[in-house]
């Protein structure tokens, strides 16, 4: 058995580190959003989807590349905010669960409108970032990657200064420890859902157009993306984005190197549920270390 090339080993290895980031993107998203509405956003992945759909049709009828960009951000930004103003008040009281449950059917219900729209065929998003690269250790990474890592990195960072340095991060934080008595101090709640339910868009559009031109563009699978982006903010338990952040780039790595093994390859798309529950089990054994110390 013939030893993998260290330069195909490290291809794998920048394109798993370039998707995870766009996992780690869509976690961030989804942790701001349920931190301000306690709405975790199963339509995450088919608003992306929507907008990287409606990013090709534009540039098949041949206009430029950035009214394709344009449509996916403001799209993605339309839509959440739709939904949020319209359908999340409603359910303002009900459950989590049942929070959950309704983006589901949200998602579902985009889904079935891009079947409709679109028929089901090959196609390829090409951008021109695709044809820029730089080589690294011998690896050529493209500039769709290098904007995905550096975005991923850059949205966490930037995140992170916004929850603890300004005063709508820090009502969202309050929203996120009491949602009653920050209302009663004078929050104003639907102000603060509407930013965190804009941004939520704005990483769908973002992150569904940069997958479909590093994976696949394909509505089905761009829709269940937010497997991988719901298991990394998981494993962040809603909360940490750094953590988040770091799980989405792990997610990423092992379900690309996972594909360079044989055996293995047609279970990658379980990597997100393994290294999730793995994690989860981990963070729980330290819960049970410290309960037991108090014993």
């Amino acid at each position: 058995m013939t030893a993998m090339p260290s330069t195909v080993i490290g291809l794998f290895a920048v394109s798993g580190l370039a998707v995870g980031a766009l996992y780690a993107l869509g976690g961030v998203g989804l942790v701001l959003l349920n931190r301000a509405t306690g709405v975790l956003n199963f339509a995450f992945g088919a608003i992306g989807a929507l907008g990287a759909m409606t990013a090709w049709q534009l540039m098949q009828w041949g206009l430029p590349e950035w009214t394709g960009w344009l449509a996916a951000l403001a799209l993605g930004i339309a839509l959440s905010l739709a939904y949020g103003g319209i359908v999340a008040p409603a359910l303002a009281e009900r459950e989590a669960v049942v929070k959950a449950a309704a983006t589901l059917g949200f998602a579902i219900a985009i889904l079935g409108a891009m079947n409709l729209l679109w028929v089901i065929t090959p196609r390829k998003l090409v951008l021109a970032l695709d044809s820029t690269a730089v080589s690294i250790a011998a690896v050529r990474v493209t500039g769709t990657r290098l904007i995905a890592l550096g975005a991923g990195l850059g949205v966490t960072i930037g995140m992170s200064v916004f929850l603890n340095r300004t005063r709508l991060g820090l009502m969202m934080r309050a929203l996120a420890d009491n949602r009653d008595v920050a209302a009663i101090l004078g929050t104003p709640v639907r102000r603060v859902e509407t930013v965190a339910w804009a941004f939520s868009g704005l990483m769908a559009g973002f992150t569904g157009l940069l997958f479909a031109s590093l994976v696949r563009l394909d509505p089905a699978v761009l829709t269940f993306i937010v497997i991988p982006v719901i298991a990394s903010a998981i494993i962040g338990r809603l909360t940490s984005l750094a953590v988040t952040f770091a799980a989405g780039l792990v997610i990423g790595l092992a379900e690309s190197l996972v594909a360079l093994s044989p055996p293995l390859a047609p279970f990658r798309v379980a990597m997100p549920f393994v290294i999730a529950i793995a994690a989860m089990m981990w963070l729980q054994r330290g819960r049970q270390l410290a309960f037991s110390g108090q014993d």
